[in-house]
């Protein structure tokens, strides 16, 4: 691969000057923060594409004299600068230099700041999403715990089960918030581990649904439905257990009336739309699920927000993270999800999920 197709594969912006200053690359991420075209640029000098200030209004260059400067200086470190049109840009100065240590090539590695400032307000909302969400349960541990040791011998085995008991839920609500974040760090940086198994999925799910009767939901509250014989389902129990609990938690929250899951065939992609068609030989290539509710639904406008991270809806109660590892551990699996509207006018997330092979992964 020659260095021109290299540098247009990067995603930053990269300007490359030979031994004269005169610009001999330009790759497409760079033309467009700068508002121009690699014909455009390719002969001119550097300093007049690529014209930069700093924080005090300094031409950088001129602070910096890569050619005429210091021979035993590689690199300039990632400083903010400001172009002319008064555009922001993070930029990273790297020279080439050749035997004699004379500056043989300057490459200029170049971004615009909206990536660094959503990466920033995505941290700082993670941070104050967690300390939010960590300190109604640890001042519930603490006060408990802290009562239960001062004043053991005024309550009676009744009245020390409850505080026990409430200082075991709310662990389990600290274990659940930090394995949603342990779930986005991986999904993030592309390492879920897969380990698939053959799973009967209907009994997967109403043992999800047993669990949130036991949890104290009335069994009113939900209908489970198959639609049809399913094909050999290759995925990850735990995997799939918490793609369905997470739909159904929001469900419970978010939605009202009863929480309908259905799971059926997805038809083979060659006789159909993988719709709900079936295939000439009755068979499917994989499953469907969906779980709808009979509250208001989620408006259009809304709906392609809904799997970004810290969505919560109106009540804004939650981390807002389970929709986002929805589609993360879905996709994992090679599958898609979705949402619209229910036949009842509530919310419907449906995901489809291929039969899968045992991978491990």
């Amino acid at each position: 691969m020659s260095d021109k197709s290299a540098y247009d594969e990067l995603p930053d912006g990269v300007l490359v000057a030979g031994e004269d200053g005169r610009v001999v690359a330009l790759n497409p991420a760079a033309a467009r923060l700068l508002g121009t075209t690699a014909d455009a640029a390719l002969g001119r000098d550097f300093r007049e594409v690529l014209p930069l200030t700093d924080d005090q209004g300094r031409d950088w260059w001129r602070c910096t004299e890569p050619y005429a400067g210091l021979r035993s200086r590689t690199r300039q470190p990632e400083r903010q600068l400001t172009l002319p049109n008064g555009t922001n840009l993070l930029v990273t100065a790297s020279y080439v230099r050749d035997a004699d240590r004379v500056l043989s090539r300057l490459v200029v590695a170049m971004r615009d700041t909206h990536a660094r400032e959503r990466l920033e307000r995505s941290r700082a909302n993670l941070v104050s999403t967690v300390a939010h969400e960590l300190r109604s349960p640890l001042t519930s541990v603490k006060g408990f715990t802290a009562t239960l040791l001062a004043k053991w011998e005024r309550f009676n085995d009744d009245q020390k089960k409850v505080m026990l008991q409430t200082v075991n839920a709310d662990a389990d609500r600290v274990t659940r918030l930090i394995t949603e974040l342990l779930d986005v760090s991986r999904i993030d940086a592309g390492r879920l581990e897969m380990c698939k198994q053959v799973v009967d999925l209907p009994a997967a799910i109403a043992k999800t649904v047993a669990g949130c009767v036991a949890a104290g939901e009335p069994p009113s509250r939900f209908l489970v439905r198959e639609l049809g014989q399913l094909p050999e389902m290759w995925v990850d129990p735990d995997k799939f257990q918490q793609v369905i609990g997470n739909l159904i938690e929001n469900a419970l929250h978010h939605g009202e009336g009863v929480v309908t899951v259905t799971v059926g065939p997805r038809v083979a992609a060659a006789d159909g739309d993988g719709d709900g068609h079936r295939t000439a030989d009755g068979e499917g290539d994989g499953a469907v699920v969906t779980v709808s509710d009979e509250g208001q639904g989620i408006p259009e406008t809304t709906a392609a927000r809904v799997f970004a991270r810290f969505w919560r809806g109106d009540r804004r109660t939650g981390t807002g993270l389970g929709l986002y590892i929805v589609k993360g551990l879905v996709e994992a699996h090679g599958g898609s999800v979705s949402v619209g509207r229910a036949a009842s006018g509530g919310a419907e997330f449906r995901f489809v999920l291929p039969a899968g092979t045992p991978t491990f992964l």
